[in-house]
C-alpha cells in the first residue's frame, strides 16, 4: 500500500489522523479488502476502495512447487519486474524472501538476477506490499532481503520496510539482510539500532576467486568487508551469517575450506554452505564433496550449516529470481 497516497486520501476526505493507523492495522494482519474493515465507517471504505489500492504492486503470475514453496511475479505501477517467495517449513516456519530492487547492478556470475537488466531501487511500500501478498494467504513469521538486487545499495527503502515488518507479525529478530558486501550498507545497518541479522554473500576465501565470480569485490576486497562485519558485530553484538554457494570444482575444494576457515573468526562468524541452484553458468558441488567442505570447516571450530533448497523446480531457489514467468 502507498501510504502517502492513504495519508492524502483521508485528509481528502476530512477523516482524523488515527484514521491512518486504523487502516494500516488491518492491512498488516492480511485483509483482502476495505470491506473486512469493520471499525471505519462504510461510506469511507468505498471511497478507499475506489482511492487507494491495497498494493502497489500487481501480480504477473504464480508458481507453486512440490515442496509447498510459493514464487511471485509483481509487476510495479511502472511496469518494473520484481519477485517474491514464500518458503513453508515442516517445523511450521512462514518464511518471505522479498527484493530491494527491480533486477540487481553488480552481476555476479552465478545469479541469475545479476544477468537482468537493473531497473531501479524500490520503495519501502513496494518492498512490504511482497510480504504483504503473502501474509493475505497465510501467517508469516521470517523475511529475509535476499530476493533481486543488493539491499545495502538500498538502505534506507530496506530499513524503513524492516520497521514495519513487526505490524506483519514479523519480529526485527527473525528479519535478515543480505549483502554482497557493499560497506556503506553494512555500516549504515550497523548503526541501526533494530536487531536484524546481517548475512554476507561471500563465495570465496581469497580476492582473486571472489573477484572472478563477484566483480564487486574490486570494490571493496573482503578486507574491507570483514572489517565492516566486524565493526557491525562490535556494535551490534551479534554473529554474521556467512553465505558460500558450492560450485564444482570452483570453490568447494579442500584448501578453500581451509582458507575459508583461516579467514572467519567463529567467535564473529557462521556459515551456510548452499547448493547451487542451476542457472546455467555452473555446475552444482555433489552432496560429498559439500558434506567434506562442511566437516573441514567442523574440525576448525568454525560452524557450518547445509541449507535446504526450496523451490527449485519452479526457479525460485536461491540464485534463480531472474523475472521469467514461471509456469503454475
Amino acid at each position: 500500500m502507498d501510504r502517502a497516497i492513504l495519508e492524502q486520501a483521508l485528509a481528502d476526505a476530512g477523516e482524523p489522523s488515527y484514521r491512518v493507523s486504523q487502516v494500516w492495522e488491518w492491512v498488516g494482519r492480511g485483509v483482502r479488502a476495505y470491506e473486512e474493515m469493520t471499525n471505519l465507517p462504510l461510506a469511507l471504505r468505498e471511497r478507499l476502495a475506489a482511492e487507494v489500492p491495497l498494493s502497489t504492486l500487481s501480480v504477473r503470475t504464480e508458481a507453486r512447487s512440490d515442496d509447498g514453496t510459493v514464487k511471485a511475479l509483481f509487476d510495479t505501477a511502472d511496469e518494473r519486474p520484481v519477485e517474491a517467495v514464500l518458503m513453508r517449513y515442516r517445523d511450521g516456519r512462514r518464511s518471505v524472501c522479498v527484493s530491494s530492487q527491480s533486477g540487481c547492478p553488480l552481476t555476479c556470475t552465478f545469479c541469475a538476477t545479476g544477468q537482468m537488466k537493473f531497473g531501479r531501487n524500490l520503495s519501502a511500500d513496494e518492498i512490504l506490499d511482497q510480504a504483504l501478498h503473502f501474509r493475505r494467504i497465510e501467517e508469516i513469521d521470517h523475511v529475509v532481503f535476499m530476493g533481486m538486487g543488493e539491499p545495502t545499495m538500498n538502505i534506507g527503502a530496506v530499513l524503513a520496510a524492516c520497521e514495519l515488518l513487526p505490524d506483519l507479525g514479523v519480529t526485527h529478530r527473525r528479519t535478515a539482510i543480505s549483502t554482497v558486501g557493499w560497506v556503506p550498507g553494512i555500516d549504515r545497518l550497523a548503526e541501526c539500532e533494530m536487531p536484524v541479522s546481517l548475512a554476507l554473500s561471500l563465495h570465496a576465501p581469497n580476492d582473486g576467486l571472489r573477484s572472478q565470480l563477484m566483480p564487486v569485490n574490486d570494490r571493496y576486497p573482503l578486507a574491507e568487508v570483514l572489517a565492516a562485519c566486524d565493526r557491525y558485530r562490535a556494535r551490534r553484538r551479534r554473529k554474521v551469517f556467512v553465505e558460500y554457494v558450492m560450485l564444482d570444482g570452483i570453490n568447494d575444494l579442500p584448501e578453500h575450506a581451509r582458507e575459508l576457515a583461516a579467514l572467519l573468526d567463529p567467535r564473529v562468524y557462521k556459515v551456510n554452505l548452499i547448493p547451487y541452484n542451476p542457472t546455467g553458468a555452473y555446475d552444482g558441488s555433489p552432496p560429498e564433496r559439500i558434506e567434506r567442505f562442511r566437516s573441514i570447516l567442523a574440525e576448525h571450530r568454525l560452524a557450518a550449516t547445509v541449507r535446504l533448497t526450496r523451490g527449485r523446480d519452479i526457479d525460485a531457489a536461491c540464485g534463480q529470481l531472474a523475472a521469467a514467468s514461471p509456469t503454475a
